[in-house]
C-alpha cells in the first residue's frame, strides 16, 4: 500500500510553484501575520487558504460561518470566493487580531461581505441560532481554541444546512492526537472531536493528512 509522501522543503517548493496561485494581497497579510508572536504557527497555510476558497466555489456557498478569525487570512480567502451578495460571519474573542486583516479585506473589496462577531464563540453560536434560525449557513470553518472544538462543532452543526460542508482545521494537532501521553486540554479537545465525528451518523467525513490535518464534514440531507 502506498504511503503519503513526506513534504520536504524541496517538494513543498515544487507544490507551491505548480499549484499555489498567490498574489501580493494574500502574501502581504501572511507576512504581517508571520511577524507576530506565534503568528506563523497560528495562521493557515497558503495552500489551505486556496483549498478553502475552492471549497466555497465547489459547494456554491453563499453564507459562511467561521469560528476563529485571528488576522483574517482564511476569512479573506473565503470571502473572495463568495458570489455577489454572499456573506461571511467570522467570530473571534478579541478585535485585536482581526483588525490586522480588516485593511486587507478593504483592499480586496470584500469588507462588505464580512461581519465580525466579537465574544465567546459558544455564546455567539447561540445568538446566531436565535437570530437566524437553524440551517442558515452553507459552509462552516472551525479554527479556534482546540479545547472547545466539541462545543463549537455541536453549536455550528445546528446552523449548517443539510448537505452543507463543515471544515475543521488542526485535526492532527502536530501529531499529538496519536500520542497517549499528550493529555493537555487542546489535544484532548481535538481527540474528542475526532472520535465524535467518526461515530456521528449524521455526517460523511474525510480527514485529510495535509497541513496540520483538515477534516471535511458533510451534513447528510
Amino acid at each position: 500500500m502506498a504511503q503519503q509522501v513526506t513534504p520536504t522543503q524541496e517538494l513543498l517548493d515544487y507544490i507551491r510553484g505548480t499549484s499555489l496561485r498567490d498574489d501580493e494581497l494574500l502574501a502581504g497579510l501572511r507576512a504581517e501575520t508571520a511577524a507576530l508572536p506565534a503568528g506563523e504557527a497560528m495562521q493557515v497555510m497558503a495552500e489551505e487558504g486556496q483549498l478553502l476558497a475552492l471549497l466555497v466555489a465547489l459547494t456554491g456557498s453563499r453564507s459562511i460561518l467561521e469560528i476563529g478569525t485571528f488576522t483574517g487570512y482564511s476569512t479573506l480567502c473565503m470571502a473572495r470566493a463568495l458570489p455577489p451578495g454572499g456573506e461571511l460571519v467570522t467570530c473571534d474573542l478579541t478585535e485585536r487580531w482581526p483588525a490586522i486583516g480588516a485593511g486587507y479585506w478593504e483592499q480586496a473589496g470584500v469588507a462588505d461581505r464580512i461581519e465580525l462577531r466579537i465574544g465567546d464563540a459558544v455564546e455567539t453560536l447561540a445568538k446566531l441560532t436565535a437570530e437566524r434560525g437553524p440551517e442558515s449557513f452553507d459552509l462552516v470553518f472551525i479554527d479556534a481554541d482546540k479545547a472547545n472544538y466539541p462545543r463549537y462543532y455541536e453549536g455550528s452543526f445546528a446552523l449548517l444546512r443539510p448537505g452543507g460542508l463543515l471544515v475543521v482545521d488542526n485535526t492532527l494537532f502536530f501529531g499529538r492526537v496519536a500520542d497517549p501521553a499528550a493529555q493537555d486540554p487542546d489535544t484532548a479537545g481535538v481527540r474528542e472531536l475526532n472520535a465524535a465525528l467518526y461515530a456521528d451518523e449524521r455526517v460523511d467525513i474525510s480527514l485529510l493528512t495535509v497541513a496540520d490535518g483538515i477534516t471535511l464534514v458533510r451534513k447528510r440531507p
